[in-house]
């Protein structure tokens, strides 16, 4: 029994020393992460926002182009005009394209489009052109045919005003009944002879317009099929240029991909962007716009690119701001051109954008948690030296603060006011001349 409360006591002092080191060993961990050190040296003012890179130029991609044949130059409304008119309302399918993100060079395959619909427009207008050219044959053929005809009628007829002329000529030792009976007949038939010719002159002038219509109805159905012809050639979609597709993106955001229809209005199916001049498209809070000014230097990451950084200028600063998403602040947009050519960047990455506002190249700061303010305005710091230290600010950022006067590097400070602070002696009345 007392051996049992011998070892219970041993246990129970054991317990209380080990609580007590670990006390200690816990207030001086805690007491020395209170504790900061006033630095000198360069100090930022910035402006941090997320951003979206492009290209500042591209080319588009573009799908066919479609054009008129002659009738529809002229305003004509037949077969082929109609053709014509199907071409003008029909959107284009994709039918395939290569990945988003493909390198390519000028001439390489893009896409192909479905060409089911105009490949029946295409089959239309060739037997149409067939009939049009058949046409044009038989009216020649025709107008040859008619118009020898009537020449051998002019012929004939020459020939009989001839013979009556010589009638006339025989006559002329006949009686006068005789004689004016010859002269009826010349008259009559030189009538017919003129009138054979002027019907001649006009069935010619019809026979020639109406080969003229032909032939031009032949030519704008042939202009259909040659535009038809190199409208569909233009549905396998090359390369204008090298550089990275990148697909177009709809107004509703979604982009433009196998499958898509294209408005013939808005034909761009691609782009390529021109990766060696690339910009962060960023936006800023209404707060924070009036310190942002063209050319400030910009410094930017990348979350895909660890360790990795680039510089850049900002060379467009909106005037009116815009709501963005669900937030009812008002934000304004920034464009900040990435310095120099930088083969890594893509389109569409995302940036960290830190706009320098203000740079130093050597003064001391604090964090500004460290920073306290009394009834009367007056700033200071707990320093560990059991003091309350005046001291007169500058300039802040988002983490410290420019102290101008009242530190020096290397002093300690308190993070947060200690518990004890009301005992701390003030020092620094003489600074106070001086923030007045």
């Amino acid at each position: 029994m007392k051996r049992t409360l011998i070892t219970t006591g041993i246990v129970a002092v054991a317990i209380v020393i080990i609580m007590i080191v670990f006390g200690k060993l816990t207030s001086k961990k805690d007491t020395a992460s209170v504790y900061t050190e006033v630095k000198q040296g360069p100090f930022e003012i910035a402006v941090t926002n997320s951003g979206e890179l492009e290209a500042e130029k591209s080319v588009d991609i573009l799908g066919p182009q479609i054009q008129q044949s002659n009738s529809q130059n002229r305003g004509g409304g037949g077969r082929e005009g109609g053709g014509g008119d199907h071409m003008r309302l029909q959107s284009f399918k994709i039918q395939d394209i290569v990945p988003e993100g493909t390198i390519v060079k000028e001439g390489d395959y893009i896409a192909q489009l479905d060409r089911t619909e105009y490949d029946n427009t295409l089959k239309t207008a060739r037997e149409n052109l067939n009939t049009l050219q058949s046409n044009l044959e038989m009216a020649i053929l025709d107008t040859t045919a008619t118009l020898t005809s009537l020449r051998d009628a002019i012929k004939n007829q020459a020939i009989t005003v001839e013979e009556a002329g010589i009638t006339l000529e025989q006559s002329k030792y006949e009686p006068p009944a005789t004689i004016r009976q010859a002269e009826i007949s010349l008259n009559k038939q030189q009538r017919a002879l003129e009138q054979k010719i002027k019907n001649y002159q006009l069935r010619k002038a019809k026979a020639l317009t109406n080969i003229r219509t032909n032939k031009r109805q032949l030519a704008d159905g042939q202009a259909l099929v040659d535009n038809l012809q190199n409208f569909l050639a233009q549905f396998t979609i090359k390369a204008p240029s090298q550089g990275m597709v990148i697909y177009k993106e709809e107004f509703n955001g979604a982009k433009r991909k196998s499958g898509s229809q294209v408005n013939p209005f808005d034909r761009v199916i691609a782009t390529l962007p021109d990766l060696t001049s690339m910009i962060s498209r960023t936006y800023v809070s209404e707060i924070e716009i009036n310190k942002i000014k063209n050319g400030q230097e910009v410094i930017m990451t990348i979350d895909a690119m660890p360790g990795k950084s680039w510089t850049g200028i900002i060379t467009s600063v909106a005037n009116i701001g815009e709501v963005l998403g669900n937030s009812d602040a008002k934000m304004f947009e920034i464009l900040v051109k990435v310095n120099g050519i930088n083969s890594d960047l893509r389109p569409a990455m995302t940036t960290y954008n830190k706009i320098i506002i203000k740079s130093f190249e050597n003064v001391v700061y604090v964090p500004t948690e460290c920073v306290h303010t009394g009834t009367d305005g007056i700033a200071f710091v707990y320093k560990k030296n059991k003091t309350r230290q005046i001291v007169v600010l500058g300039e802040m950022n988002e983490k410290n603060t420019i102290v101008k006067q009242g530190l020096e590097a290397g002093t300690s400070l308190y993070l947060i006011a200690p518990d004890e602070a009301v005992k701390f002696k003030l020092v620094g009345k003489d600074l106070v001349a001086g923030l007045n």
